[in-house]
C-alpha cells in the first residue's frame, strides 16, 4: 500500500510578500497548506519542509554574478518558516543552497531527503510550496527520478512569474515528467481515508 508525505518547499519569509524575493500573492495559499499540513499531522503521515539556508556569499546572488538578490540568508528573519505555516510536531526540516558555489533549488539536491523519505517507507510525495518553476518544479522532478510517485498541489504553489506564463509552463512540465496534480481538498480527503 502507498505511504504519503508531505514536501513544503521554502516558505520562508523572504519568499512571501515584503521579503527580499517576494512571490505574488504568496499568502493566498497559506490558508490552503495549513489544512494540508494539519491533515498529515493528524494521519501521523511525514511532514517535510525544505529551506534555502544560503552562506552571505552564495553564487546565485546578483553581487557574485547570480540572478537573484540575497535571500534566506542563514541565521536572518528571512530565511525562517513564515509564521503563518505550523511545524507539527515531528515535522523534519532540510536545508538546502548551503555550498556557496553551488546553487541548489531541489531539496533532494545535496541532502539526504531521498534517503529519509525511503526508511520511512514513503512511496508518494505530494508537494507545495514557492517558487513553483523553481525550487517546486526541481524538487518534484527529482523526486520522480529518485522513484517516488509525484503529486504537485496546485492552490498550494505559487510563482514568481518572471515571464507572464511561467507558473503554468513549469506545472505542465511537471506533468509532462510524470507528476499528477491535485487540489487541497482531494489530498486532504485521500490523507483522511488512510487513517
Amino acid at each position: 500500500m502507498a505511504k504519503a508525505a508531505l514536501l513544503v518547499v521554502d516558505v520562508q519569509n523572504d519568499f512571501f510578500p515584503g521579503g527580499a524575493l517576494p512571490v505574488p500573492h504568496a499568502d493566498a495559499m497559506i490558508p490552503d497548506l495549513d489544512r494540508v499540513i494539519s491533515a498529515f499531522a493528524d494521519a501521523g503521515l511525514p511532514v517535510f519542509f525544505t529551506r534555502d539556508w544560503h552562506p552571505v556569499n552564495h553564487c546565485s546572488f546578483k553581487a557574485l554574478g547570480g540572478p537573484w538578490p540575497p535571500h534566506c540568508v542563514q541565521g536572518t528573519p528571512g530565511a525562517e518558516i513564515h509564521k503563518s505555516i505550523p511545524m507539527p510536531a515531528g515535522s523534519q526540516l532540510v536545508s538546502k543552497g548551503d555550498d556557496p558555489d553551488r546553487d541548489a533549488y531541489s531539496g533532494f539536491q545535496g541532502t539526504d531527503l531521498a534517503d529519509r523519505l525511503g526508511k520511512l517507507g514513503v512511496t508518494d510525495v505530494y508537494i507545495g510550496g514557492l517558487a513553483v518553476e523553481y525550487c517546486v518544479r526541481t524538487t518534484t522532478k527529482d523526486a520522480l527520478l529518485d522513484g517516488f510517485a509525484a503529486h504537485v498541489i496546485v492552490d498550494c504553489v505559487g510563482g514568481l512569474e518572471v515571464r507572464k506564463g511561467d507558473s503554468a509552463a513549469a506545472l505542465r512540465e511537471m506533468e509532462d515528467s510524470g507528476a499528477s496534480t491535485v487540489t487541497s481538498s482531494e489530498v486532504i480527503a485521500l490523507v483522511g481515508a488512510q487513517q
